[in-house]
């Protein structure tokens, strides 16, 4: 990997550390002649290599702390990054909810089908509804899953404290309300997943149609789970098909998981790449200069000229 400087310039200091090695190699001022009895002639080429290499460490140094001034460089590698899916879960609390669906209720195995989803899609944010004649937005759409997860006992229809006016089920309006939400949310598609087990009044009449033209101007695909048996109202169905979604009818609680990685398919998380940016490039650096200022330390504990 080639660094790039803020400060290329101060690299024509390194000229000083440069001059200052060969010095060192070209100097001859470190002869001695030392008479001793019987010697032979030797040149000291392997010590006098081992000095100059040893003497070299601190123009090296000198050089290091030189590019580590003019400022070095990496471009980053570039990543990809998933782009935000808003999900509104809009779930129908109705009385109707309560009826049987494996080891619980229709209601139960909803918001169990939901948890895992949400668990599945990290990275996305969520919201959570609740309705039946009137709408009860639970949860804001926000990355927070637990939120979601927490809300699950409040809202179970069974209750003796569920509102009387979320008995009834009125799925256009709440779409609508559900709308209203994903909206204000500027960043990333927007996705609603209806989980209903009945007719809706309000649809009828082309209301159907209206909606799903009002959900698919603002980008809102629709997913409709009818949980109960038989096929999903004609009109649920057209809503969802004109928003390019799909109507998914079940009565089996397995099969809602099913469902939910078929919606996830359907739907897939979508990855882009985030610009490169600058990055600092001392690392390497550092670590060749602690290593030569180290041998510079043990070299002068005694691997040094002293002429005498």
């Amino acid at each position: 990997m080639i660094p790039s400087f803020r400060f290329p310039w101060l690299l024509l200091l390194i000229v000083v550390p440069v001059a200052i090695m060969a010095w060192h190699v070209m100097r001859d001022d470190r002869r001695i002649i030392i008479p001793v009895d019987h010697a032979g002639n030797r040149h000291g080429y392997l010590i006098r290599t081992l000095l100059t290499f040893f003497e070299w460490m601190t123009p090296i140094a000198l050089a290091i702390a030189i590019i580590i001034l003019a400022g070095p460089t990496t471009l980053s590698e570039p990543q990809a990054e998933r782009n935000l899916t808003n999900i509104e879960f809009c779930v129908d609390v109705s009385g109707s909810m309560t009826a049987q669906m494996g080891e619980g209720t229709r209601y139960d195995a909803s918001m169990a089908a939901i948890k895992q989803f949400v668990d599945t899609r990290k990275g996305d944010a969520f919201g959570l509804t609740f309705f039946g004649n009137e709408v009860l937005h639970w949860v804001p759409v926000t990355k927070d899953t637990s939120a979601i997860t927490c809300a699950i006992p409040f809202m179970d229809p069974k209750l003796p404290t569920h509102p009387p006016w979320l008995g009834g089920t009125e799925i256009g309006k709440a779409l609508r309300a559900c709308r209203k939400r994903l909206i204000q949310q500027e960043e990333g598609d927007r996705m609603i997943v209806l989980v209903s087990d009945g007719f809706s009044s309000d649809l009828s009449g082309g209301n159907d149609m209206l909606i799903a033209q009002e959900l698919s101007n603002d980008g809102i695909t629709v997913f409709s789970i009818h949980v109960a048996e038989g096929e999903a109202p004609g009109e649920v169905a057209n809503l969802a098909i004109g928003t390019g979604g799909e109507v998914f009818p079940t009565s089996d609680p397995d099969a809602l998981e099913v469902i939910f990685k078929r919606i996830d398919q359907m739907k897939p998380a979508t990855m882009k790449n985030t610009t490169v940016s600058t990055l600092d490039y001392y690392e390497p650096f550092a670590y060749v200069g602690l290593t030569v200022i180290g041998l510079a330390i043990f070299a002068s504990f005694g691997l040094r000229y002293t002429p005498w």
